[in-house]
């Protein structure tokens, strides 16, 4: 019987149709409300043929190592796969897979709340109305700004940021620049949208900017102080993506000094710890890395990864292979 060892609990329609196929599911469930230790991944992925892994898990050399010779697959609960040893795991003739696709508009969809919540100024609203402070209407009450017709700046314009653009183009008719690592030319043209070559150039014209691209070295600290120097004072930065893209001390000082206006962001550069300097800051919205918590989205993600598992435990190739 093939062992699939789960790093944390998922949702039950990815264990499900796991068991449906016989397999031995062992979750780690010491790890419900907290990441996984690396004693943990190791003991678990002991004898496993496959390891059904989340984004906070390090499946390192160590990790892969403690599965062979029987271990076949890591199938990451996530878009990302940073979490994983791709090199080692190759090297070893193990499948890595990932979830893409099923989480595009639900990220999109909070991506786009944040841009509204930060820029009316929503989380401030409710916490000003549940203090009691609220005694009457005023013309200067929480004043926030507008984004219809404004321009969003899009880093990175695969699934999610064209998304986000999409979002921002038909219900706002806001104006959108990208960047990427080569023009879109139907999006162009579809979406009156314009390509900016670097980073550098759309800061500066950008009233909003959303993150959108992968955890690479290349774009670790994308995003630093002399960046937010090159924004707007009057824009806000938003980051759905992954925390080390953005130098998260070199963010509050922005923040704090008034570098830049705001800042809306689910996800931090030493997760789950959120630097203090943040969290004093009332110009910023937090969220603890649910773009994707939506019911519907968890579970088609966790049908996806088990899915992966499947197709190779029973001798095909997976779906979704990272490499």
């Amino acid at each position: 019987m093939a062992k699939v060892f789960v790093t944390r609990p998922i949702p039950e329609a990815g264990i499900n149709l796991l068991k449906s196929k016989g397999f031995e599911i062992v979750v780690n469930e010491a790890a419900a409300d907290r990441v996984a230790t690396k004693e943990e991944l190791i003991a678990g992925a002991a004898g496993a043929d496959a390891i059904l892994s989340v984004l906070t898990d390090n499946i390192d050399a160590d990790v892969i190592a403690a599965g062979l010779p029987a271990l076949k697959i890591v199938a990451n609960f996530a878009v990302g796969y940073d979490n994983v040893d791709v090199k080692t795991a190759k090297e070893k003739n193990i499948f890595v897979t990932n979830t893409p696709g099923v989480l595009t508009e639900t990220v999109a969809e909070h991506t786009f709340g944040l841009l509204m919540a930060i820029s009316r100024r929503i989380p401030e609203g409710d916490k000003f109305a549940r203090a009691g402070k609220y005694t009457a209407w005023g013309p200067k009450l929480l004043l926030g700004t507008d984004m219809a017709g404004k321009t969003l700046g899009i880093i990175g314009l695969g699934r999610i940021g064209s998304r986000v653009a999409h979002f921002a183009i038909r219900a706002l008719e806001m104006k959108v620049i990208y960047t990427d690592t080569k023009p879109n030319p139907e999006f162009e043209k579809e979406y009156g949208a314009v390509f900016a070559p670097t980073v550098d150039a759309l800061l500066p014209q950008a009233d909003f900017v959303s993150i959108h691209v992968p955890m690479l070295e290349s774009t670790r600290h994308l995003m630093n102080e002399a960046r937010f120097k090159l924004m707007k004072k009057s824009a806000y930065l938003i980051n759905t993506a992954r925390g080390p893209i953005v130098d998260e001390l070199a963010l509050a000082a922005a923040l704090k000094n008034g570098t830049i206006k705001g800042a809306a962001i689910d996800v931090f550069e030493f997760e789950p710890k959120i630097s203090p300097e943040l969290i004093a800051l009332d110009n910023i919205v937090m969220t603890p890395h649910t773009a994707s918590a939506s019911e519907e989205t968890r579970d088609k993600m966790a049908i996806m990864a088990a899915t992966n598992i499947i197709e190779v435990l029973e001798g095909r190739n997976p779906p979704n292979p990272v490499q």
